[in-house]
C-alpha cells in the first residue's frame, strides 16, 4: 500500500535573499527564492539589484492583470529570457502588436476547431497506453511518457504530422534551450537593458536555428499547398486575420507563434499530466472515484472530446494538479506607473512578481493549501478568481487553455480508466522550476491493468 500522501510541498526560505543569494537558487530552482511570507501575506517586497513586490493579494491581482494591464507590461526579465526562441509573438508582444495578433490567432481556438482536433488527442492517449501495457511491471518514467504524448499530439495539430519534424531532435531543441535560456543572469536581476550580453546566452543554439528553418519551411509549403481535410492549426492561422485591420501574420510572425505553441503548448500539458498522475499514485481513494466516472462514462474505451463534459471528477484532478504544480509557477511585471497595492508603494520601473506558485498555496486562500484534494473544484463558481491562476486571466489569459484542458481529460481518462498506479518507493521526483515547473528525477511510477 502507498503512503497516503506524497511529500508535495518546496521548502521555502524564511526570509527573502540577497542579490548574490538569490542568483545562485534561481539558477537552480526559481521556487527557491520565494520567502515563504508570500504563502501567508498579501505582499512581499524586497530588493535585489532593484526593487521587486510578490503579490497573491486577489484584488491587487485583478488590478494588474485585468483592470491595469497596460501599466504592468511584462518583465524586461521575461522577454530577455524568450524572446530568442519566439520571438515578438503572442507571448511576448505588447500594446497594439499583441492585441491584432490575439484577434487574427483567437478564431484557431475556438470551441468548434477544438473539438474537431480531440481524435488526435483520443489516438495519443491509445499510443501511451499500448506503451505502458508494453513495459509490463516494470516502473515506467511518467514524466518522459506525457512529452512524448502531448508532442504527438501537437506535431500532428500543428503540421498535421507527416513524418517532417523529427521528435527527438525537437526535445532536445526545446530542453537545451531551456537550460540554456533559463538560467537568469545576475544583469537581469540588476535590471540591466537588452543589449548589454548575458554570458551563457550570448552564442546561438543550433538546435533552436533548426526548429525555426523547419518551421519557416513548413509555413511556406502549406502556403502553396493549402489546407487538406480538418484544418490544423497552422490552416487556422495561414486563414486568421485581424477583424479590425484585415491584417494576415507574415512568415515570421507566424513561425514564432508556431514554436510558441509547440514550446509551450506540450511541455505545458505534459506536466500537468506527469504531476496528476504522480499525485493520483499515492491516492487510492482518487483512483478509485475517478475509475468510477470513467467506467460510466466510457466502458473501456479510450476518452474522446465528446466525453469530457461527462468527465467532472477527471476535470478536477487536472485542476488541483495546475493548483499544486503550476506549470508557469511564477511570472512577473514592470510598473510603468507609480501606484499602491496593498498599501505599499510601486514605483516605475519596480518588478512586480506574481509568485502563483505561493498564491496556489496561500494559507489565507486555501484550507489545507499543501494537500491533495480534487473535491475543492467541485464549485468552481466556489473558487476566488484571482486565487486560481494556473492560466494567467484578463486579456491575456493562455489563448490554448481550453485546447490543454481537453487534451489533459481525454489522456488522464483513458490512462486511470485502464492502469492503477502506485509510486516507486525513493524515487519521488523534485519540483524545479527553471522557465517551467518539471518534476526533476522523472515520475517513476508502477503501472497495473485493472
Amino acid at each position: 500500500m502507498p503512503p497516503s500522501s506524497p511529500s508535495v510541498a518546496v521548502s521555502l526560505p524564511v526570509e527573502p535573499m540577497g542579490l548574490l543569494r538569490s542568483l545562485t537558487a534561481a539558477r537552480r530552482n526559481i521556487l527557491s527564492i520565494i520567502p515563504k511570507a508570500a504563502t501567508q501575506e498579501p505582499i512581499v517586497s524586497g530588493r535585489t539589484g532593484r526593487r521587486w513586490h510578490m503579490i497573491t493579494d486577489p484584488g491587487a491581482l485583478r488590478e494588474i492583470l485585468l483592470e491595469r494591464v497596460e501599466d504592468y507590461p511584462k518583465s524586461v526579465v521575461t522577454k530577455n529570457l524568450l524572446r530568442p526562441a519566439i520571438g515578438d509573438s503572442l507571448f511576448i508582444a505588447e500594446g497594439a502588436h499583441w492585441r491584432w495578433q490575439r484577434r487574427a490567432a483567437a478564431p484557431a481556438f475556438s470551441h468548434r476547431n477544438v473539438m474537431n482536433l480531440a481524435p488526435i488527442m483520443t489516438a495519443a492517449a491509445e499510443r501511451s497506453a499500448e506503451r505502458i501495457a508494453a513495459a509490463g511491471p516494470r516502473a515506467i518514467d511518467m514524466a518522459e511518457d506525457m512529452v512524448r504524448t502531448t508532442f504527438d499530439v501537437i506535431a500532428e495539430v500543428t503540421f498535421s504530422g507527416g513524418g517532417a519534424m523529427d521528435a527527438d531532435a525537437v526535445h532536445h531543441a526545446i530542453d537545451g534551450y531551456i537550460a540554456q535560456a533559463g538560467k537568469i543572469s545576475l544583469f537581469d536581476f540588476m535590471g540591466l537593458p537588452d543589449w548589454v550580453p548575458r554570458p551563457g546566452r550570448i552564442t546561438p543554439d543550433k538546435g533552436m536555428a533548426d526548429m525555426k528553418a523547419f518551421a519557416d519551411e513548413a509555413v511556406e509549403a502549406r502556403r502553396q499547398r493549402g489546407a487538406q481535410g480538418v484544418p490544423d492549426l497552422l490552416d487556422l492561422l495561414l486563414e486568421g486575420e485581424d477583424p479590425k485591420t484585415k491584417r494576415q501574420m507574415t512568415t515570421e510572425e507566424l513561425r514564432d507563434n508556431l514554436l510558441t505553441f509547440i514550446v509551450a503548448g506540450h511541455e505545458t500539458t505534459a506536466l500537468t499530466l506527469a504531476w496528476s498522475l504522480y499525485l493520483c499514485a499515492y491516492d487510492t481513494r482518487v483512483q478509485d472515484k475517478a475509475r468510477s466516472e470513467i467506467a460510466a462514462a466510457l466502458g473501456g474505451r479510450a476518452a474522446t472530446g465528446d466525453d469530457v463534459a461527462n468527465l467532472p471528477y477527471i476535470r478536477q484532478i487536472a485542476d488541483e494538479a495546475l493548483r499544486l504544480y503550476p506549470p508557469a509557477a511564477l511570472v512577473s511585471r514592470t510598473a510603468m506607473k507609480d501606484d499602491t497595492l496593498c498599501r505599499t508603494e510601486i514605483r516605475i520601473g519596480d518588478t512586480v512578481i506574481v509568485p502563483i506558485y505561493a498564491l496556489h498555496r496561500h494559507h489565507a486562500l486555501w484550507d489545507a493549501p499543501d494537500s491533495f484534494r480534487p473535491e475543492r473544484f467541485e464549485d468552481r463558481k466556489a473558487v476566488p478568481r484571482y486565487s486560481y491562476l494556473p492560466f494567467g486571466d484578463g486579456p491575456r489569459v493562455c489563448i490554448g487553455a481550453s485546447f490543454a484542458l481537453q487534451e489533459a481529460v481525454i489522456i488522464l481518462a483513458t490512462l486511470l480508466g485502464r492502469f492503477r498506479f502506485t509510486p516507486v518507493k525513493g524515487r519521488d521526483p523534485d519540483p524545479v522550476m527553471i522557465l517551467t515547473l518539471r518534476p526533476e528525477g522523472g515520475v517513476w511510477l508502477q503501472a497495473e491493468a485493472v
